[in-house]
């Protein structure tokens, strides 16, 4: 009798221990299949995130680009024929003073030279002397791509709205609201640099304003 007992304790145990690796064997492929569908969900993940930011980066290097030769316009803005508007033949425009005039020409020397910061000084004291001028609208423009190319772009900005919106019929004043636009964009305000691209674009139709700032729009 003892021994029919053991030996049922022996046949139950063996019956546990064959049914016990089924059931692991059950859970362990559930819980494979489970490892499988997250790591499919991450590569899913990580191949969508490497696409944005692979496109990411290409529009920053493109926006990078155009802030370059942004930069670069603005410096040739200091050429021999800068006082004049795009596709201008009118004269510049002259002082009657010839104090005023000097005071003007040599500040412009400064900018050509690339001493922006000097330019700047030395065009904010002539807009101090000389508020009045026939040369003030050219002077506050200077002024603000010197500005500009101090990396001082909200001082940049200030002077030329001023300039923009007092001279709206000015030679300068599409070119003045460019570089808002890029100070703008330099300051991470794009929406406002946007705004600033369409009123060009809406103003000053027909100009190499205009057709730059189409330009910058596409990349916003």
């Amino acid at each position: 009798m003892h021994l029919t007992r053991i030996s049922f304790a022996v046949a139950v145990t063996s019956c546990l221990a064959a049914v016990t690796p089924v059931s692991h064997a059950f859970t362990d492929s559930e819980a494979r299949q489970a490892i499988l569908e997250l790591r499919q969900e991450l590569r899913t993940l990580t191949e969508t995130s490497q696409r944005a930011s692979l496109q990411l980066a290409n529009r920053i290097d493109m926006l990078e680009q155009e802030l370059t030769r942004l930069r670069a316009q603005i410096e040739e803005m200091g050429g021999p024929r800068a006082a004049l508007g795009s596709g201008s033949n009118e004269q510049p425009e002259q002082a009657k003073d010839s104090k005023e005039q000097a005071a003007f020409d040599g500040a412009m020397d400064l900018y050509r030279k690339g001493d922006f910061k000097g330019s700047a000084e030395s065009l904010s004291a002539f807009l101090t002397l000389y508020p009045e001028s026939v040369l003030a609208p050219t002077a506050q423009f200077y002024l603000g791509s010197a500005n500009y190319a101090n990396k001082n772009y909200r001082g940049a900005i200030s002077v030329l709205n001023t300039m923009a919106g007092k001279f709206p019929d000015h030679p300068r004043a599409p070119d003045a609201l460019l570089v808002i636009a890029g100070s703008e964009f330099e300051l991470n305000q794009r929406t406002a640099a946007k705004a600033t691209l369409e009123k060009i674009v809406k103003n000053y139709p027909n100009t190499a304003a205009a057709q730059s700032a189409q330009e910058r729009l596409k990349l916003l």
